[in-house]
């Protein structure tokens, strides 16, 4: 009897611990499935941002693609306007006039100038590459005198160093892992190179510059105002009126007139385009290309690219819509 008691007795007081052990595993459970459910909804949002982000690359790598498409189209459509038989008053000219127009819910800007209305890099005289480095750079007389020295003793093909110049001696000296080409220029980035060269110098004349009119003067007709500026005798006030006036004629599409300064500066078209093609998309997406034609050839190409690349700005202002 007293047995069954104690047995009852020692039932009774286990069987809370019981509950209480399984209460425990169930909070415990309760705790796990709560951690996992946060888990799995941080690793959801993860996956989530992450396909809404590769989306986005993907549109935007396909509206880049379409603004490519349509600067490279409106290159080829620019140069086919330049060669097909035009009047005097065409609105199509080499004479850096800016058209836009609309295509496939895209903005496209273009225009194109001859690039006889720079200064040759290669081909230019040595007074007009001095004038242009004091007008445009606004360095002084002897520096500008220096830098045409060191750019003949690049282009040309003798190692004979000029008075102010440098050949390989002056580039090793500087501590250059390179030398003069000892050949024209290819490009007129290749001008950075040269020993003496500065980037703000390189900046102020790099856009008067090329290498592809092979003339020794420039056309006034296409010529810049920094260009212009560049030429013997030109004035500011000489170059401005002439600026007008020759503004008023493209306005009007009359004949441009002559500069009475040009001289033996003074050179004709040479019909070698300088194009750019800006186009942006409905999204915004712009892209930019810049490419130099040269027409002639035979049937199967009628023209040949001198160069093709990617701008790296955007310098047309579409027209805004009337109000």
């Amino acid at each position: 009897m007293t047995l069954e008691i104690v047995g009852k007795r020692s039932a009774a007081r286990s069987a809370p611990r019981g509950r209480q052990v399984v209460g425990s595993q169930r909070g415990v459970a309760l705790i796990l499935a709560l951690w996992l459910t946060v888990l799995l909804t941080v690793i959801a949002a993860g996956f989530a941002y992450s396909m809404r982000t590769e989306a986005l690359a993907a549109r935007n790598a396909v509206a880049l693609t379409q603004a490519r498409a349509l600067a490279d189209g409106a290159v080829s459509r620019v140069t086919y306007e330049l060669m097909r038989q035009r009047a005097v008053n065409d609105e199509w000219q080499s004479d850096g006039m800016v058209h836009t127009w609309n295509e496939g819910g895209a903005t496209i800007s273009a225009n194109a100038t001859d690039e006889s209305g720079k200064i040759d890099l290669n081909a230019a005289s040595d007074t007009l590459l001095n004038s242009l480095f004091q007008t445009a750079a606004g360095v002084d007389a002897d520096t500008a005198a220096r830098l045409v020295d060191v750019i003949g003793d690049w282009k040309d093909a003798d190692d004979i160093k000029r008075p102010n110049g440098a050949e390989s001696a002056e580039y090793q000296a500087a501590g250059l892992s390179y030398k003069p080409a000892n050949a024209p220029f290819e490009t007129v980035a290749e001008l950075q190179r040269v020993l003496g060269m500065t980037p703000a110098i390189y900046a102020a004349v790099a856009g008067s510059l090329t290498v592809f009119s092979r003339q020794a003067g420039i056309n006034p007709a296409y010529a810049s105002r920094t260009v212009l500026l560049a030429l013997p005798n030109a004035t500011p006030e000489v170059v401005d009126a002439y600026i007008a006036q020759r503004n008023d004629a493209l306005l009007q599409h009359l004949p441009l007139p002559p500069l009475p300064i040009a001289g033996a500066a003074g050179a004709g078209p040479v019909n070698v385009w300088r194009i750019r093609a800006e186009a942006t998309t409905a999204d915004g997406v712009t892209f930019v290309r810049e490419a130099v034609i040269r027409p002639g050839g035979d049937l199967a190409h009628p023209a040949t690219i001198l160069m093709w690349q990617e701008g790296d700005q955007r310098l047309f202002v579409p027209p805004q819509p009337a109000k």
